[in-house]
């Protein structure tokens, strides 16, 4: 992963079972806070198509 000292990472739940490391980027932190104000904001249609 070429990680140093210092470096930031995310720990996250795999689908498989586990979990996986990964290196920070801000910018995919920005592209997830939208997409989880869209999910809250719409909620109840997601779950509603989900069904």
């Amino acid at each position: 992963m070429q990680l140093v000292d210092g470096d930031r990472v995310i720990l996250t739940e795999s689908p498989e079972g586990g979990y996986r490391l990964t290196p920070y980027d801000p910018d995919f932190q920005k592209q997830m806070s939208v997409a989880e104000a869209g999910m809250r904001r719409y909620r109840n249609t997601l779950k509603t198509l989900a069904e």
